[in-house]
């Protein structure tokens, strides 16, 4: 391990420790706030960890997300299961979800993998709602647990830490190397002998395992459950938005996205409830024409021009 390593593993450490005493110093509506900054770090990190090295722009989050808030609620509300055995198959049900999704669809590029990935969570969210609508006799779950928010923010925090950890050890390992390679030129990486499918299939079930994760974290914060609420495809938006406002290109961009588009989001949705939608086309507009590589890359350039 050199010495920018060790100094990123450092800060690392000190901004977790910092984030685990939001609770601590703050309650109510602040910490509601943090506890949904903290939900999409976790969610947009993870999204990275795949699409970052492979530019392929994957709206399937909310699929992922959403199995593991169902499988929760169904699991509490119909099986009478406690929430720590759901947390654990679902996430786990995801992976494998994610893996056949990868090995059908992961030779897809562009907009046709784009176009997919959005498919893919529309049909999941349906199928969903005409299962619970014609064959459960309900439409919605409940999940009640004696979590607070708290709680729920420290588990997030956890799985977030987890999650920058996983990338930065993926960024040191062999398929690491295999992925910037891919990401860089996809022919070059077969004719080297790297197994590019497989490859992008590990990371796709990553992501998967991670967003289902939190899911299930996130799903006694509801209450309760409706497929609608949790297979929703503004979250994959969200995601997407947000990890590119910060910068894909690093582990910790997504980061620098994730603070401020929260703040501004919530903000929208209090005072113009209605231009929702129209405020996430503007800004996927505005951040792919005016800052492609997001706030990170912005930095990175106007220091490389004062240092030159």
């Amino acid at each position: 391990m050199n010495s920018g390593e060790m100094k990123f593993l450092v800060i690392g450490v000190v901004l977790a420790l910092g984030a685990a005493s939001i609770p601590i110093v703050s309650d109510g509506y602040w910490l509601s706030i943090a506890t949904t900054a903290m939900m999409y770090i976790a969610l947009s990190t993870s999204w990275t960890l795949f699409s970052g090295p492979t530019h392929l722009i994957a709206l399937s989050t909310g699929a992922f997300f959403g199995i593991g808030g169902y499988l929760v609620g169904s699991g509490m509300s119909d099986y009478d299961q406690s929430f720590w055995l759901m947390a654990i198959i679902a996430p786990v049900v995801a992976t494998i979800l994610a893996m056949l999704i990868g090995l059908a669809t992961l030779r897809l590029s562009g907009v046709y993998f784009v176009i997919f990935t959005l498919g893919l969570a529309e049909m999941i969210r349906n199928l969903v709602s005409w299962v619970q609508n014609n064959f459960l006799g309900s439409r919605g779950l409940y999940v009640l647990t004696d979590f607070t928010e708290a709680h729920i923010y420290w588990m997030l925090l956890s799985v977030a830490t987890i999650v920058f950890l996983a990338g930065w050890l993926i960024n040191r390992s062999r398929l690491g190397f295999a992925l910037r390679i891919i990401g860089n030129d996809e022919q070059v990486a077969r004719h080297v002998g790297i197994n590019t499918a497989w490859s992008k299939v590990i990371l796709f079930m990553t992501t998967g395992f991670f967003a289902a994760l939190v899911g299930a974290i996130v799903a006694p914060r509801y209450s309760y459950i409706e497929p609608n609420v949790v297979f929703s495809p503004q979250l994959s938006f969200l995601v997407v938005i947000m990890a590119l406002l910060g910068g894909i290109h690093r582990l910790w961009g997504p980061l620098v996205g994730v603070i401020p588009f929260t703040l501004i989001w919530e903000a929208i949705s209090i005072s113009f409830p209605n231009s929702t939608t129209l405020f996430l086309g503007l800004s996927f507009l505005l951040i792919v024409y005016f800052i492609p590589n997001g706030f990170v890359g912005l930095f990175e350039n106007l220091t490389g021009r004062m240092r030159k």
